[in-house]
């Protein structure tokens, strides 16, 4: 998280109960390249945990908790309707061996699965990225939203709105 999220957490929450835990922009790209092609064809740096013909999972480098695993597919996509449907499977195949492991492995006793979706969604890497974390009772991780309950009429007529711009 940066700029105007990080500043409004931080008044939100107090003056520095946040240092060292907002999310640090790193590049998305080295050199021109895409940071995560550049794992993918090993140039770049990564702790691999599994891979597959289409996939790779790695240790998120700022991990929200200790076992955080992003999987991506090894065909670049910047955004998620850019995937074929092949390596969506893929990766979702992937991401649920990943969380097996990770209960296994005594890391988790319940898995969160996030994928962002444009810069709005908070996605800074422009390689579609499925991030796996790791659930522990008490670890402190929170969903702050402003959750609503619309009326019926409100929610067909919103369904009805992405059916007609479905392709």
């Amino acid at each position: 998280m940066g700029g105007r999220l990080a500043r409004a957490l931080a008044r939100r929450l107090g003056r520095g109960r946040l240092r060292g835990r907002l999310r640090e922009h790193l590049p998305a790209e080295v050199d021109g390249e895409c940071v995560f092609c550049r794992i993918v064809d090993g140039r770049g740096d990564a702790s691999v945990v599994a891979s597959s013909d289409r996939a790779v999972a790695f240790l998120d480098v700022q991990p929200l908790v200790p076992g955080h695993v992003l999987v991506v597919p090894r065909a670049h996509a910047a955004h998620l309707a850019d995937v074929e449907d092949v390596d969506g499977a893929a990766v979702w195949s992937l991401a649920g061996r990943i969380a097996a492991g990770l209960r296994a492995a005594g890391l988790a006793e319940g898995v969160n699965l996030m994928l962002a979706d444009g810069a709005v969604a908070w996605q800074t890497v422009w390689h579609v990225h499925l991030h796996v974390i790791p659930r522990r009772r008490g670890d402190g991780l929170r969903l702050l939203a402003a959750w609503t309950r619309p009326e019926r009429a409100r929610l067909d007529a919103t369904a009805e709105q992405i059916r007609a711009a479905l392709t």
